[in-house]
């Protein structure tokens, strides 16, 4: 058929606009600066840390397997570092970036260009701040998009909507950690749970910048969820709908229906909400778990607003969402326990023979009080938390730089593959003696390619409460959960080997154990803790690190010439 130059010229150009226009929010280059901006919550205006002066931060958008670059700026007045949390980034944990640990920070006045080598992740992810408690408000969503050819193992939704959920404090964050950190007890609690950075209608002073949901009767939309939240485990919910999870931590899992989710600090969500119900406001909820009495939250609760298109009535009051207790272990643990990952999808596979097995315990502590410090913690104590009773110790030089250019005194290679002691873990009342940890930077190193099994086991000392474990540069499979004891005689028949979840952070509960396995196939650093913020800030956390392979593809890469010194 004979088309004229005019008609083919046409043709050309539609075809370039409609693929401009699909992958018009996909970029391989980001600027992200980081500096100061006032905000209006809950009646009063203070100065807060972002970047690009956004609150949440920008939203970076990729396609599997690409990489992206990110020029990361700080125009603040204190060091920052930025991680790319639940990216396995393979054999480059350089721009991984907790403090420390993989690099030292971002100087004010400084920047330093970041690579995201995406690879096998698939749905939703995040950024945030790595230094201090900094990513209280420097935090974003990553979204990765399939290949081009590639479907959603669901059906396409009709529009996503990112949904974050954060900590308000009126006062400034800085301030608030510094109290803390001197205080030796328990961080005060914030003012506010947030959706998209805004409180809800619950609050003072915001009801009328409560974050809308759009949707059309009939629709499906795609719910990309983040916890940014720093100490928060929240129940999520919306009145008169079901959610659906088919992600989490940028993998997929068998679409799971629920009347509402649990999500831990660290983790991601992609969630199905149908819009199936009459035309009308409907709240989405969200609101604190929390198990144990004796560790202070914020009890509040946070509101979005669910309208529908074409319903212009806006009712006086709303009914809130059944959300369960806030101390229900059991709705948690269910959840949880229920999710299956789909092996289809999975980039390798489950390890079913173990090389290397880790049982590490997971512990609030106490030290005696010295003189002349603040020792607000029980009986005139300091609270301080532990991995196998380490309580650990951040350097002054970070860690990937010691391990690669072989700089001695900065770590030590002894973190147990077992506690020192084997106790009744969970217990109603435990020796004091067990109480006070060990104080040191001790990391595990692994060889390339084992498969590895982590057990980790809490503890009722101090407290007993829930931890989100998070590691970097791998996802895992999560093959066990339990209440109570570990007992490898039992409950490894009770291990899910066939299509477990795969994820980056996982939920233990309170008195209670969870199984995870991974092939140590990425080589460098990578950081393993717990993501409620005062758990971390008390020691709770260690690190693996992964030798080189053999091959080229199994070494860790050179380090960038721009990489901030220490």
């Amino acid at each position: 058929m004979w088309f004229p130059k005019k008609m083919i010229f046409l043709l050309v150009s539609w075809w370039f606009i409609c693929v401009v226009f699909v992958h018009s929010n996909i970029q391989n280059h980001y600027d992200f600066v980081v500096r100061e901006a006032q905000y209006t919550r809950l009646c009063s205006t203070k100065s807060i840390l972002t970047v690009n002066g956004e609150f949440p931060g920008p939203t970076i958008r990729a396609e599997m397997g690409e990489t992206v670059y990110v020029n990361v700026h700080n125009k603040g007045r204190y060091n920052i570092t930025l991680h790319w949390h639940g990216l396995k980034q393979p054999r480059n944990p350089w721009t991984d970036g907790p403090e420390y640990i993989t690099q030292c920070p971002i100087k004010p006045g400084e920047k330093f260009r970041q690579k995201l080598i995406f690879s096998t992740e698939e749905g939703t992810l995040w950024w945030h701040a790595h230094s201090d408690w900094s990513r209280a408000t420097v935090h974003g969503i990553i979204i990765v998009y399939p290949h081009k050819n590639s479907d959603y193992p669901f059906p396409t939704p009709d529009a996503e909507i990112p949904i974050i959920f954060g900590e308000w404090w009126k006062d400034d964050v800085k301030k608030v950690l510094t109290e803390f950190i001197e205080s030796g007890g328990s961080p005060r609690n914030s003012d506010a749970i947030t959706i998209n950075g805004q409180p809800g209608d619950l609050y003072p002073c915001s009801k009328s910048e409560t974050f809308k949901l759009n949707v059309d009767q009939g629709k499906t939309y795609l719910l990309r969820m983040v916890n940014a939240a720093m100490n928060l485990i929240l129940f999520v919910s919306i009145s008169n709908h079901e959610l659906t999870v088919v992600g989490a931590d940028g993998s997929y899992t068998k679409p799971l229906t629920r009347d509402y989710i649990t999500i831990t600090p660290g983790q991601t969500m992609d969630v199905l909400l149908y819009a199936n119900q009459e035309p009308y406001h409907y709240y989405m909820a969200a609101r604190a778990y929390s198990s144990s009495a004796a560790i202070p939250f914020d009890n509040t609760t946070t509101t979005a607003i669910l309208q529908y298109r074409g319903y212009y009535y806006y009712p006086s009051t709303l009914s809130l969402p059944y959300l369960p207790y806030y101390n229900d272990t059991q709705a948690a643990f269910n959840f949880f326990s229920s999710l299956k990952g789909l092996p289809e999808k999975y980039p390798h596979k489950i390890p079913l023979q173990v090389n290397t097995h880790i049982l590490t315990t997971l512990s609030i502590n106490a030290l005696p009080c010295q003189r002349g410090q603040l020792c607000e913690g029980p009986n005139d104590t300091r609270l301080v938390s532990s991995m196998n009773n380490i309580s650990f110790e951040t350097p002054s030089i970070d860690i990937l730089e010691a391990y690669y250019y072989h700089i001695k005194g900065v770590f030590g290679r002894g973190f147990p593959r077992f506690p020192p002691l084997l106790f009744n873990f969970t217990a109603e009342y435990l020796p004091l003696v067990l109480e006070i940890p060990k104080r040191g930077t001790e990391v595990k190193v692994l060889k390339y390619g084992v498969s590895v099994e982590v057990v980790f086991q809490g503890t009722n000392l101090v407290a007993g409460i829930d931890h989100p474990m998070h590691l970097h540069g791998f996802s895992f499979f999560v093959v066990g959960y339990g209440l109570g004891n570990f007992n490898k005689h039992l409950d490894y028949k009770s291990f899910n080997l066939v299509d477990p979840p795969l994820m980056n952070t996982v939920f233990v509960p309170t008195n209670g154990w969870a199984a995870i396995r991974f092939k140590a196939t990425n080589p460098g650093v990578w950081f393993l803790h717990c993501h409620l913020e005062r758990h971390l800030s008390w020691g709770m956390e260690t690190v693996f690190i992964v030798k080189n392979g053999e091959g080229l593809y199994e070494t860790i890469l050179p380090p960038p010439p721009d990489m901030p010194p220490c």
